[in-house]
């Protein structure tokens, strides 16, 4: 899939685990494992919103487009 989610990176670079993140954006912790994994087919603005918010970050910190 040509876009791919940098999450670990962003997490890794403010220190936050992934359950942190869960529990701050609401989101059960296995759906955002399956956005870190890139196995998600789509997203929501208003996740996609919210993890912005928590992590201090740009949409395009988070996803990355690379054609095949």
């Amino acid at each position: 899939m040509p876009i791919t989610v940098k999450l670990d990176d962003l997490l890794h670079a403010r220190r936050m685990t992934l359950t942190e993140l869960a529990e701050r954006v609401d989101i059960t912790l296995a759906n955002l494992s399956i956005l870190k994994t890139g196995k998600a087919k789509a997203m929501r603005f208003s996740t996609l919103e919210a993890i912005c918010e928590v992590l201090e970050c740009q949409p395009g910190d988070l996803l990355a487009y690379q054609a095949d």
